[in-house]
């Protein structure tokens, strides 16, 4: 097995999961991924080792599922979370959506980078370690700024 099989056996559910998690659909992920990895193949000799290979394959990912939104003339990510349909009432999904709106328009006011951390550490389930990776910074800060983000949330949720 080649060293980039390993790669692609050991991050591809994380990378899936992460993407269908962004989308709310298997088909999107299932593509999505797919191009993930072939643009990983491509440019494994940029990989500097900077933080762990699974964050710099989501960011890869991350900016995959942008180009395929802006391909299929879609909005931000978020926009394109989908409620999962669990039978309830007309009347409890409709109250869902609205709440997931009012949720995904405040996020999309945050400044950033509470906007971003709080988006890996909610979509792409990362830890507050590599979050703290991505951007350089230590694990505190990660949480801290995750929890302050969430804190922005709520507030502006609540006015």
């Amino acid at each position: 097995m080649t060293e980039f099989e390993q790669i692609y056996t050991a991050y591809f559910r994380d990378v899936f999961l992460y993407i269908r998690r962004l989308s709310g659909d298997e088909h999107i992920a299932e593509e999505v991924t797919s191009e993930t990895f072939f643009k990983a193949l491509k440019s494994i000799g940029s990989f500097r080792g900077d933080c762990e290979m699974r964050v710099w394959l989501c960011q890869i990912a991350k900016n995959c599922y942008s180009d395929y939104l802006k391909k299929n003339g879609r909005s931000g990510s978020l926009d394109e979370l989908k409620e999962a349909d669990t039978g309830c009432s007309v009347e409890n999904t409709v109250t869902r959506r609205d709440e997931a709106a009012r949720i995904r328009r405040v996020l999309h006011t945050l400044p950033e980078p509470y906007k971003e951390v709080f988006m890996w550490r909610v979509f792409g389930e990362l830890s507050f370690e590599q979050i703290g990776q991505i951007f350089d910074k230590s694990e505190n800060w990660a949480c801290v700024t995750y929890h302050r983000a969430k804190s922005k949330i709520k507030e502006r949720l609540e006015a």
